[in-house]
């Protein structure tokens, strides 16, 4: 009884706080991104479109980037017999803001254990690259909000 008694307190407590999570509203930024060029690993391209067109609005400020991607699949370890047991994924990303030419070089980069079932390796992957961008992104949107 005592710990319901506890746990409806707290509840009650942050629910008057105003607590909210960072990044619950993303797009709460007075700039907006314009234009998007990209070159590069297709794959990641398209994941970091996706996650930089949320940041397109009617804004004064307003910033047209070239994107600049690399992606690379390095052989870590192999074990007795040659057979590859653990790769390095790395993205790196050059962002160039055509106003005012400023880079901003960001890179991730991951080991994966090598899998025996080709399609679930290249989902994995996928998936890896897909978390690469979202990271990426928000490192950029850090950026661009300093500029300001």
């Amino acid at each position: 009884m005592i710990k319901k008694f506890t746990i409806v307190i707290t509840l009650i407590i942050l629910a008057g706080c105003g607590f909210a999570p960072i990044y619950s509203v993303k797009n709460n930024n007075s700039f907006s991104i314009e234009q998007i060029n990209f070159s590069g690993e297709r794959i990641l391209n398209n994941f970091l479109k996706i996650n930089l067109i949320r940041y397109k609005n009617s804004s004064d400020k307003k910033f047209f980037i070239d994107v600049d991607s690399k992606y690379e699949k390095n052989i870590l370890t192999k074990d007795k017999t040659g057979k590859v047991t653990n790769y390095e994924l790395l993205a790196e990303v050059t962002f160039l803001l055509r106003s005012n030419n400023k880079k901003f070089k960001f890179s991730e980069k991951k080991i994966v254990k090598n899998l025996d079932d080709n399609f679930k390796q290249s989902q994995q992957e996928r998936s890896v690259k897909q978390t690469f961008a979202t990271s990426l992104v928000n490192k950029l949107i850090s950026e661009l909000s300093i500029i300001q």
